[in-house]
């Protein structure tokens, strides 16, 4: 159910005072995800400071962006002004359906959905994206009664994504998240000239926001939380611009912009990242044809939540990987 309307104000429209009771669709959903889809249009950036700010309420308490909510829990949602130049154009039910019929399918059954996410969509809405994979899903499922994500991948990253389609199997790949008991592989191409050999990145990271509200993640020895990334070296090519190195990563934990972030502290910036890379560098790697990040969730190793078989995925590297940099596997692992 969407949002309720209240008076208009000078930016747009203000939602009224609202207190939603979580059903199945939500259960175990974090907070700040509930309110992106209750409040479309409200930039993120918007939520997180109304949750900081106490004025979001679950079961009467103040609660956190990570809060996971419980079936039958009630929140708090204040009033929320919608800024009409952040509000995107909304996407027809139709086209979102046309769009999800495109993704490749790499594995599904009666409990798991895994599909190979594009670079350049994000996996859902939010402030400045109508539609991500989940609402598109959505959209082209509409006799699949429930449906949500397992983890997330950024808008810029391709590779596997992984969604549930029943909520034991939810929580219990939420379960072997949190006990990094599931396997995660990247392949990214890099700045700059890294050794073909292994090494372990361990510099904890704390997340923040800007000024103007964008998120983002920086080392921090004090505050940060644990966070390791295995990296190892695979093969270099030269360009006009520079050297570039591509690279396999392994993370033993999922922070948010793990892999972008321990990258660029070693002074090794994954290729075409808009916010931690040389934005001259991207510019010219864009006029050279190589417009996009560099960083594939290329494997993933769960056990099935139901079944409790071993369960092995993989998304096939990107052309456009080995036109920047080319490679072939020799066997060998991180």
């Amino acid at each position: 159910m969407g949002p309720k309307v209240g008076a208009d104000g000078p930016s747009g429209p203000l939602f009224t005072v609202r207190t939603v009771t979580i059903d199945e669709r939500s259960e175990g959903q974090r907070l700040d995800n509930f309110l992106v889809r209750e409040c479309r249009g409200v930039p993120r950036s918007h939520l997180h400071r109304v949750i900081r700010d106490g004025q979001v309420r679950v079961n009467g308490r103040r609660a956190k962006s990570d809060t996971r909510l419980a079936g039958g829990d009630t929140v708090r949602i204040p009033p929320l002004r919608i800024d009409a130049v952040v509000a995107p154009p909304r996407m027809s039910d139709e086209a979102r359906a046309r769009r999800a019929r495109s993704l490749p399918i790499l594995f599904e059954d009666d409990a798991l959905l895994v599909v190979d996410k594009p670079a350049g969509i994000a996996v859902h809405g939010g402030s400045g994206v109508d539609a991500g994979v989940i609402e598109m899903l959505r959209a082209a499922r509409p006799e699949q009664r429930f449906l949500e994500l397992v983890h997330r991948i950024d808008r810029d990253t391709s590779g596997i994504l992984m969604l549930a389609k029943r909520r034991p199997a939810l929580v219990g790949l939420h379960a072997q998240l949190r006990e990094r008991a599931a396997g995660k592989d990247y392949v990214a191409i890099v700045e700059g000239r890294m050794p073909m050999r292994s090494r372990t990145i361990t510099a904890p990271l704390r997340r923040y926001l800007t000024s103007e509200g964008e998120r983002r993640v920086a080392v921090d020895p004090a505050e940060g939380q644990a966070a390791l990334t295995r990296v190892k070296g695979l093969a270099r090519a030269s360009l006009d611009c520079g050297e570039f190195t591509r690279v396999a990563c392994r993370i033993e934990t999922g922070r948010t912009h793990q892999i972008r972030v321990h990258l660029a502290h070693i002074g090794h910036p994954v290729a075409g990242d808009p916010k931690y890379a040389d934005f001259g560098l991207n510019r010219a790697l864009a006029r050279a044809g190589h417009d996009r990040m560099f960083l594939h969730a290329a494997a993933m190793t769960v056990r099935h939540p139901v079944s409790g078989a071993i369960l092995r995925l993989a998304a096939p590297i990107p052309a456009e990987f080995d036109r920047f940099v080319p490679y072939t596997p020799s066997g060998g692992s991180l």
